[in-house]
């Protein structure tokens, strides 16, 4: 799993989990490799939504690559119309979260699409972080202007889209020792429900 340059991974985090046998969803492909690739190799039945053609192409060359099977749908992150209610294992989604305009909307469809007490993962940068430029100490814009998106409204979001959070991270960069706030968030939460 890819969750960032310079951020822990799978191994750390421990926020996925054994995929093995399980149908994976990944909303939107990362700048990063695609961990729809990576869900693959570990023996999951893995799918990428992607509303970017170069990006879905990037991600057809990842997988033939590494010999895998993914099925790629060509469409906007909420638009989950191709999966049935209840038939998913996993959703994840890194570095996407921000770029979608009504995140209630996404997690309303994500919670249809995912089986009771299934996970949806989600990294993102850190809306503290996104204050600032670069390495600089002084905030350059207001907290939640940049992404849209603070932790409380993310939060709220997911507990009106009847989520239960189980696991939040306030993750440094690994080559930033020094930074002044947290570069990624990272979420995980469970279906409450059917």
């Amino acid at each position: 799993m890819w969750y960032g340059d310079n951020i822990p991974d799978e191994r750390e985090l421990r926020l996925v989990g054994d995929v093995r046998g399980k149908r994976v969803l990944e909303l939107g492909l990362p700048p990063g490799p695609p961990n729809s690739v990576a869900f693959a190799e570990s023996g999951a039945r893995a799918i990428a939504v992607e509303n970017s053609l170069e990006r879905i192409a990037a991600g057809r060359r990842a997988a033939d690559a590494a010999g895998v099977r993914i099925e790629f749908q060509n469409a906007e992150l909420f638009q989950l119309g191709f999966a049935t209610s209840s038939s998913l294992d996993l959703v994840v989604c890194v570095e996407r979260l921000t770029a979608v305009d009504d995140v209630d909307r996404l997690l309303r469809q994500v919670h249809r699409v995912l089986k009771p007490e299934a996970a949806f993962v989600a990294v993102l940068e850190h809306p503290a972080h996104a204050m600032f430029d670069g390495d600089e100490p002084i905030a350059r814009r207001k907290y939640g202007s940049s992404t849209n998106l603070t932790i409380g409204d993310l939060c709220m979001s997911l507990q009106r889209c009847n989520f239960a959070l189980d696991v939040l991270y306030e993750l440094y960069a690994t080559n930033a020792p020094r930074a002044v706030v947290p570069s990624t968030l990272a979420i995980r939460a469970r279906k409450l429900g059917n």
